[in-house]
């Protein structure tokens, strides 16, 4: 059986791709790189071998890649020498010999700067040219924004105000499950066929806050809208509200991303690794917000 390596094993999406192989193979096929081995603890205890590394540190990650056939990079979440981090991991897959790189990106239309979502994208398209160009086999998956960040979004205020409050306009996304996500990549993990290859990995449906204001409105029972003011507008109440600039940035960037079109697609590709749809959109909410 292949090695595999799960890189940000101790985050959301690592730990649920290697409880997933868990269930697919033997766990001395696989190895985790983990900046704290002290959160690794239980994956030791299932047989898992632990590598500390970080992205940041070239040799931790040459010591960690040895013997390596497929490598699970999950993408870094600075904000800060992206690009830099994910180059160390291509260069130590390089020297280590790594056959295949499995990359987590990011779903989009435009690469350019001028991109609404360049601050999230632009490292993307940098280490998708690095690896494409490395020699090294690989599976680019472009994530659709996730569903678990839907609650982020809409912040914890709009059962009072009985508005959703985003400028992201009336157009639509393929919100994607963070579960089923994993789900697709141990697919893709435990097969062949995939080398060489990019993934729009997103869901089946697409939704835009209308569509979730009115799903909103049958769960619980209370009337809620959905109001999409001028970004400006947006950043300034927030501002007020003393929301952190930076989280304010962020906000406003996706829900213009949203309304330039750059998520309004969807694909089959995940739901047939899955054998089945991607998980919707209203039975997420119902387990969020009915208890």
């Amino acid at each position: 059986m292949e090695k595999i390596l799960v890189t940000g094993a101790t985050g959301k999406l690592g730990t649920e791709v290697v409880n997933l192989l868990l269930k697919k193979t033997d766990p001395k096929n696989i190895s985790v790189l983990v900046r704290d081995t002290t959160k690794a603890v239980d994956f030791k205890k299932a047989g898992i071998t632990i590598q500390q590394g970080d992205y940041g540190k070239y040799n931790s990650l040459l010591n960690a890649f040895k013997g390596i056939d497929k490598l699970y990079f999950i993408s870094t979440n600075a904000m800060t020498d992206r690009e830099i981090q994910h180059e160390n991991v291509v260069k130590a897959a390089v020297e280590d010999k790594v056959k295949n790189i499995i990359y987590t990106s990011f779903q989009r239309k435009n690469d350019l700067e001028n991109s609404p979502i360049s601050f999230l994208t632009k490292a993307h398209v940098y280490t998708e040219k690095l690896i494409k160009e490395s020699g090294i086999a690989y599976t680019i998956l472009k994530h659709g924004l996730y569903t678990d960040f839907l609650p982020v979004l809409l912040g914890n205020l709009f059962f009072e105000t009985g508005s959703i409050y985003l400028p992201a306009g009336n157009n639509k996304v393929a919100f994607t499950l963070r579960s089923d996500l994993a789900e697709g990549a141990v697919e893709i993990l435990t097969s062949k066929g995939h080398e060489n290859k990019t993934y729009n990995f997103v869901a089946d449906k697409l939704y835009n806050f209308y569509d979730i204001a009115i799903i909103l409105s049958q769960l619980t029972g209370k009337n809620i809208t959905y109001i999409s003011p001028s970004n400006e507008e947006y950043k300034s109440t927030l501002l007020k509200a003393g929301v952190p600039e930076a989280y304010v940035n962020m906000f406003a960037g996706c829900s213009e991303g949203i309304r330039q079109n750059e998520f309004d697609f969807c694909d089959k590709t995940l739901s047939k690794l899955l054998k089945r749809e991607c998980t919707d959109i209203e039975k997420y909410l119902r387990e969020v917000y009915i208890k």
